[in-house]
């Protein structure tokens, strides 16, 4: 791979003269890769995953570095100040969507402070009933929650998080009332619904596998298309259910001045990487869909999410509390 170098020059004498030695490959140093999120969970796991392969491509370390809290704003609001240079980057999620509707007075505005880099995966989201759960399938869940007076209870791995919104934007199109569990984790609601704790759960395909195996039944996939590993079951359109897409993703962000030369090239690091066959294992193992946009690609992606999004938590009150 061909690295761009970029030139400084000194004005001497009214002409702009390059300096011998003071042209710079990038990187220069190693890559800071910061994670909104705790160590351990799906954001840090794809991190983690994909930081030696890209350190690979880039002839540069990639370290790792988690810095939790308020839904991935602190993370987010470090790298938004970092220096426009490609060597602190931003690893988030579907949050980097929503947050801008969730958060007020935050030190940077998400839609002007970054220049997206590439979504790199997907978590596929589905809609799982508990083994005992009376309806066999969609519609049969959708005339069950229509009929009976008390709402079906489903839970996610928390508030606001993409499942809560899949499970707010069922609602919006179909008119049936659900009434929402957040958990601190979506393992902890994957756990409750194998045990027939809740009713339902809104969760990602790898973290609810435990409890399909357990018994619990998938009803509807929140994808485009159909997830190969669970091949029987229907999308939301196949269901009859418009406009029923929303699954929690993972994207690289650099801060928005950075060159975009510079991001091409994060960009292809993140794709060396995703194409390495053990991570290409380690994703499926997870049930994880690997992407790798164009920066162009991903920046129209966030764009219209952030937008679909907002009418979503408007019109469903969401709140963080």
């Amino acid at each position: 791979m061909k690295i761009t170098t970029h030139r400084r020059g000194l004005l001497a004498g009214g002409a702009l003269i390059a300096a011998p030695g003071l042209a710079r490959a990038f990187p220069v140093r190693p890559i800071r890769l910061l994670v909104g999120f705790a160590p351990g969970g799906a954001a840090d796991t794809v991190a983690r995953l994909l930081a030696p392969g890209m350190g690979a491509a880039l002839g540069q370390t990639v370290v790792v570095e988690n810095r939790s809290g308020a839904s991935g704003t602190n993370a987010a609001g470090a790298v938004a100040a970092a220096a426009a240079d490609g060597h602190t980057i931003l690893l988030s999620t579907l949050t980097h969507a929503s947050n801008p509707h969730l958060f007020t007075g935050l030190a940077f505005d998400y839609a002007a402070a970054f220049a997206p880099i590439t979504q790199a995966v997907l978590f596929p989201t589905i809609l799982a009933v508990r083994k005992d759960f009376p309806a066999r399938d969609m519609a049969e869940f959708l005339a069950l929650a229509r009929s009976r007076p008390e709402p079906v209870i489903y839970g996610t791995p928390g508030n606001a998080t993409a499942q809560h919104m899949a499970g707010e934007l069922l609602q919006l199109r179909t008119g049936i009332r659900l009434e929402h569990v957040p958990y601190r984790g979506g393992s902890e609601a994957a756990r409750d619904l194998a045990g027939g704790v809740i009713e339902a759960s809104f969760n990602s395909v790898g973290t609810v596998a435990p409890a399909l195996a357990a018994g619990a039944r998938p009803l509807v996939a929140v994808t485009a298309h159909r997830i190969p590993s669970l091949p029987d079951v229907p999308t939301g359109s196949e269901c009859g259910i418009g406009d029923f897409v929303l699954s929690d993703i993972c994207g690289l962000f650099a801060p928005a001045a950075t060159p975009p030369d510079r991001v091409s090239r994060l960009q292809q690091a993140v794709v060396a990487a995703l194409r390495m066959p053990e991570v290409q294992a380690r994703l499926r193992s997870q049930e994880t869909e690997s992407i790798g946009s164009t920066p162009a690609e991903f920046t129209a992606f966030i764009t219209a999410e952030s937008a679909r999004l907002g009418t979503l938590i408007r019109a469903a009150g969401i709140r963080l509390s």
